[in-house]
């Protein structure tokens, strides 16, 4: 009973845990502000947005933050703005602007403005609005600017709320204070009208003038004289007036004629800039468009080259690191054999009393077996196939054989002799491996070899 009991307690508890968890996880949105959910939102999206209701946030996967909708107001006093034509003019203006509620714009306002403080976000609002208010104005002429508020507006709306659009945002109001110039145009346009304004004023006084005057004239025929008096006045000041009517008229004339001369003048002076923005936007297409791609190319290639060269001295220097290695474990077997041989001829030389002859005389004893083999193997392969000697029978010398024994001696004895041998060592064999016999020759032999003749083989004289 008390398990079931503990059991039942247990799992009371997991369920009010996993509901407070889950309702800690579940974010309500106000109404004034949009709520951006982000992190893994679903396949394609990088952000969720929702204006009101509410959403779970799960953790470790999702993350949440509020964009707030509340409008702003933006000062922009904008000043030296060029017209259409040519003329600057200043145009103070406050602009209201907030985070629009559509879906696009919020998700638009979630990735470029999440981050961002109202401050930050002011800024890059009067960026954006600065520049696109002074394109508005090099679209329109003073009069469009200063007569036609509508319009002013409604291409204000136009750009700027295009661009607000990117980052999410939308433009609620505009309101332009007051807009001046400082070569005073827009004032002449005014008193111009003023000018014109009175004038037709004048005009109607003296028609309404004229007009009482034949009245009187008509039902007081007996003030003619006065009346016809008036007339004549009448008649006179309307003659100023029309003096007057037309002095303004031909100075208007004359104003509307320059205003004119310098609006066409300022219209191509326009135009110029306008080609010449143009020609240097399509520079500008064509440096992106060609220019940039092969700087690109030449880029890659000179990376690709450096990358070569870099991997052809990589392996050059493991080469001449290994050939290095190499040798210099050959000079060190080298230098170690040398040291064990000199080791050796050291103790050799002890051994011999301290006599290096003797030393070098039993390396030579050491080495005769091979030298004499080496001496038998020089004639041991020299095959002989005929030898032809023509014999006389007539000793070739004095005291010595036949000519045939001769030869074959000769032969023999071009062999070097191991007592040879070990003379052209330095070496001086022991007595029971022989001597070397002297040759006497005498007196009388020596003469006898130099007075005979010589004979050839075949016992002829010459």
């Amino acid at each position: 009973m008390n398990f079931l009991g503990i059991s039942l307690v247990i799992f009371t508890v997991f369920i009010f845990a996993l509901i407070m968890f889950l309702a800690s996880r579940y974010v309500r949105c106000p109404s004034n502000q949009v709520l951006a959910i982000y992190g893994k939102v679903g396949e394609g999206k990088s952000v969720k947005c929702l204006h009101g209701g509410g959403a779970f946030v799960w953790p470790l996967i999702q993350e949440s933050k509020f964009l707030d909708l509340t409008p702003m107001t933006i000062s922009i006093p904008l000043k030296g703005a060029l017209s259409m034509q040519n003329i600057r003019i200043n145009v103070p203006s406050t602009f209201t602007i907030a985070i629009d509620t559509l879906p696009e714009a919020m998700n638009a306002a979630s990735v470029r403005l999440l981050e961002l403080a109202t401050d930050e976000i002011k800024e890059m609002a009067t960026e954006i609005i600065f520049g696109q208010l002074r394109l508005t104005v090099a679209s329109l002429t003073i009069e469009e600017i200063n007569q036609d508020r509508e319009k002013f507006l409604q291409a204000i709306r136009n750009n700027i709320g295009s661009e607000l659009t990117k980052i999410g945002m939308i433009l609620i109001n505009v309101n332009i204070t007051d807009i001046t110039d400082e070569s005073q145009y827009i004032e002449s346009i005014g008193k111009k009208a003023a000018a014109t304004a009175v004038n037709q004023a004048k005009i109607d006084v003296a028609e309404q003038s004229k007009k009482g005057d034949i009245g009187s004239a008509v039902a007081d025929r007996e003030r003619r004289i006065d009346v016809a008096r008036y007339d004549s006045e009448a008649v006179e000041g309307e003659n100023e007036a029309k003096a007057k009517i037309a002095f303004v008229n031909a100075d208007l004339i004359e104003k509307e004629a320059t205003a004119d001369q310098r609006g066409q003048v300022a219209e191509q002076n326009a135009f110029a800039e306008i080609q010449k923005a143009k020609a240097f936007a399509e520079t500008s297409r064509l440096e992106a468009e060609q220019v940039v791609p092969k700087e690109i190319d030449k880029r890659k290639v000179e990376i690709d080259a450096d990358a070569i060269a870099e991997r052809r001295r990589r392996e050059a220097n493991g080469e001449a690191d290994a050939i290095l290695a190499v040798k210099t474990a050959e000079a060190q077997g080298i230098r170690k054999t040398l040291d064990a041989k000199a080791e050796g001829y050291q103790q050799l030389v002890k051994s011999c009393g301290e006599s290096s002859k003797d030393a070098a005389t039993m390396l030579i004893v050491e080495k005769l077996d091979q030298i004499v083999k080496l001496q038998v193997e020089a004639i041991k392969n020299i095959k002989i196939d005929k030898v032809t000697v023509w014999d006389s029978g007539k000793n070739g010398r004095k005291g010595s054989g036949n000519s045939t024994s001769d030869f074959l001696s000769g032969m023999i004895k071009s062999l070097p002799p191991l007592q040879d041998v070990a003379t052209m060592a330095g070496l001086e064999l022991p007595e029971y491996l022989g001597k070397v016999a002297e040759n006497k020759v005498s007196p009388t032999n020596a003469q006898d070899e130099d007075e005979s003749e010589p004979e050839d083989l075949g016992g002829r004289k010459d």
